[in-house]
């Protein structure tokens, strides 16, 4: 009752996709839990890591996989609430596989299933897997390194700028088989030979360009703070200020392990030097004009900070995982199907987050956790096939509906649905007559309704009028 279950989306409609795009987002809940479930396999609500910033509250996780084609719901579970995307998304696979989903020949996720029991399990059942490459993996920074040796890496996909003044942006990038630890469902750790697609974004190159200016604007304030809070210091031994220096970069005393990195964007170093000062006078009264101002020796920090410049040649870089091979799919398709991942799942995620997005609730039973997750995923389900029927008929007849910047023939379901609720139906009584008007009927409404295959019969002025009224009075 509790594990998976295929909404069977590809049998009510003609999903032309062979990739499944996985991805989890938890659901918070207020309230108290048992630290067991009464109900077999029932998912137990935790503390976990949050993606909602709620960490406040406990959690279950939802694990949801959906089609290439539209991003209809095709698969969800349930999980515990500390469940980690990593471990789940080996689950998931088998979850696909014994729902026997026709047509699915690979799936789709982000970083965290690139581990060595997914990549096992996946080349053990013959699945394609497409997945993103963590940073923190040596095979990454290996591969990013050979990228930026290379000349010139061949041109995958070009798309033109969202703008008028940005422009085009392209995708450079080459698959190279490299050697990786994998396990299998026995246990056995050896190493196979994976495929890598090596990828440079010229848009993503930007983006991090911009987003390290301003992380390093925005640490220079920080900087400046301490800089300031640092030099201020007096030091009455340079044993003391050399003990200070010692603690600022870390190697003060009982330290272990790696040095702690305060400043990402900046090169902070610090020297001492002697300097005096003016100090109090040890009596009381007015000093003789002829005795010279008390002094005091001791030492202060010097503070040099420079700003790291990165080079835009380290900028832009992707690795991506995946087990199709080349004869199989082509470079160009695997970044496509990656891409995909931004106009499926993470719609669909987004969505239930909001507008539908239910208020933290007490579902007491499991039951009921497991129902509300049912009753989200379904609606997700009428607003994706809404949204992708509508899409694939104007696409079909080259027409257009308005949209919120102009004319366009990739609404949302949420725009094609504004789009009616300035219908209205205006019932009037002239002497004895009733006059029925539809008010805010346009030709792109008509459109819709032969997209979603609705009869439009229903914004259509009746034939013959009523001549009497049944009123009744009380």
């Amino acid at each position: 009752m509790f594990g998976a279950v295929a909404l069977k989306a590809l049998e009510v409609y003609a999903i032309a996709t062979p990739w499944l795009h996985q991805d989890t987002t938890p659901i918070a809940l207020y309230g108290a839990y048992a630290d067991e479930p009464s109900s077999p396999g029932a998912p137990r609500p935790a503390y976990g890591h949050s993606k909602d910033g709620r960490g406040d509250l406990q959690q279950v996780l939802l694990s949801l996989g959906v089609s290439g084609d539209g991003g209809l719901p095709l698969r969800l579970g349930m999980r515990d609430g500390n469940t980690s995307d990593s471990v789940e998304t080996p689950v998931a696979i088998e979850e696909c596989l014994a729902l026997g989903l026709e047509g699915v020949h690979g799936i789709v996720a982000d970083s965290k299933a690139y581990s060595r029991r997914t990549v096992g399990l996946c080349l053990e059942k013959g699945l394609g897997l497409v997945t993103l490459v963590p940073r923190t993996c040596a095979v990454r920074q290996e591969l990013e390194a050979w990228g930026q040796q290379q000349p010139a890496l061949p041109l995958l996909v070009a798309k033109p700028g969202r703008t008028k003044d940005e422009a085009c942006r392209q995708w450079h990038g080459q698959s190279v088989i490299r050697s990786v630890e994998v396990e299998y469902s026995d246990g056995r750790v050896t190493q196979e030979a994976l495929r890598f697609l090596v990828v440079h974004s010229s848009q993503l190159a930007q983006q991090q360009t911009q987003a390290y200016t301003a992380a390093q604007e925005k640490e220079a304030e920080a900087v400046t703070a301490h800089v300031k809070q640092v030099q201020a210091r007096w030091f009455a031994c340079e044993a003391d200020a050399e003990a200070a220096i010692a603690e600022y970069e870390g190697r003060g005393p009982g330290r272990r392990g790696r040095r702690p990195r305060p400043w990402r964007y900046h090169a902070v170093r610090y020297h001492s030097m002697a300097e005096t000062r003016r100090t109090r006078r040890a009596r009381r009264g007015r000093p003789a004009k002829m005795d010279p101002p008390p002094i005091e020796s001791g030492y202060r920090l010097v503070v040099e900070v420079e700003p790291l410049a990165q080079a835009e040649e380290d900028h832009g870089w992707t690795v991506l995982a995946t087990t199709v091979d080349a004869a199989v799919c082509a470079d160009a398709d695997i970044l496509q199907a990656y891409q995909d991942q931004n106009t499926t799942v993470e719609p669909g995620f987004r969505w239930i987050k909001n507008p539908a997005a239910i208020a933290p609730v007490w579902l007491e039973k499991p039951e009921r956790i497991a129902a509300l997750a049912m009753l989200t995923v379904l609606g997700l389900l009428v607003y994706s096939v809404l949204q992708r029927q509508v899409r694939l008929y104007l696409r079909m007849h080259d027409q257009q509906i308005p949209g919120n910047k102009g004319l366009t023939a990739t609404p949302t379901a949420a725009v094609v649905l504004a789009l009616f609720t300035q219908v209205a139906l205006v019932q009037l009584w002239i002497d004895e007559q009733e006059v029925a008007q539809f008010s805010g009927v346009h030709p792109y409404h008509l459109l819709v309704c032969d997209a979603l295959g609705l009869d439009a019969s229903w914004y259509a002025v009746p034939s013959g009028q009523k001549n009497d009224r049944d009123i009744q009075t009380p």
